[in-house]
């Protein structure tokens, strides 16, 4: 793969350094780039070393797999990953990591080279660390989702959550371009199939969300936007 100026993909990269070094560090940040296409995806173990792999673009949902649970978290552009780091079967209690690409998606593997040219800039190891603890920030929101009592709730909150970082604003709502199956919703809330059936019926008649005819989904109205409504809700 060729290395490119990841800070052209990417602009948040260099967006806090001065401009009289910005063009530089442009200049000197660079990784190989690959396009991966829909459908299963496996890491390579050299993913293992350097700082990881930036989402450029596209999205991703990560499957971890423990006996006959799965719980599901989705990443998109910004999100930094080190697939190939994880204890799996051997840890404690063994479990396995599956990752599918939701839409085409642009992967910087941001190797131990750019580690090196990174080390010289300051702003974009900052960067490159807010953007590890965003993800944690949202996984940690994912996690309180699935405490919330009613499955209804959980799935709204959830759409609301995915809408704030991929959605968009069209006349017919707030568009969340993710084909998320049932079971896909229920991986990431924490219930099972039927219950998130249940769950988008009762939301559809409310008028809180539907699906569109491609499989993506258009959320209606207003997020729920106090802990009290939620408490209330749930």
């Amino acid at each position: 793969m060729a290395r490119v100026p990841i800070a052209h993909l990417y602009p948040q990269l260099v967006a806090e350094m001065p401009e009289e070094r910005r063009q530089t560090a442009r200049a000197q940040l660079l990784a190989p780039v690959e396009q991966v296409p829909i459908g299963p995806w496996t890491p390579g173990r050299a993913d293992a070393s350097g700082v990881g792999i930036l989402i450029v673009d596209g999205l991703l949902m990560r499957d971890v797999v423990l006996g006959e649970t799965v719980a599901a978290e989705i990443v998109g552009r910004g999100d930094v990953l080190r697939p190939a780091q994880h204890d799996g079967m051997s840890a404690p209690v063994p479990f396995d990591v599956e990752w599918r690409v939701q839409q085409p998606t642009t992967l910087a593997h941001l190797d131990r080279a750019f580690a090196s040219a990174m080390a010289q800039w300051p702003e974009a190891v900052e960067a490159i660390v807010a953007a590890a603890v965003r993800r944690s920030q949202s996984l940690a929101l994912q996690l309180a989702v699935c405490h919330l009592r009613r499955v209804h709730t959980r799935i709204h909150v959830l759409m609301w959550h995915l809408a704030d970082r991929w959605g968009k604003v069209g006349p017919e709502g707030v568009h969340v371009p993710l084909k998320l199956s049932h079971r896909a919703l229920g991986h990431l809330v924490g219930a099972q199939r039927p219950s998130v059936t249940t769950a988008l019926l009762q939301l559809a008649a409310e008028g809180l969300v539907s699906r569109r005819a491609d499989g993506t989904w258009l959320l209606h109205g207003d997020p729920p936007e106090t802990l009290e409504r939620l408490r209330a809700a749930a």
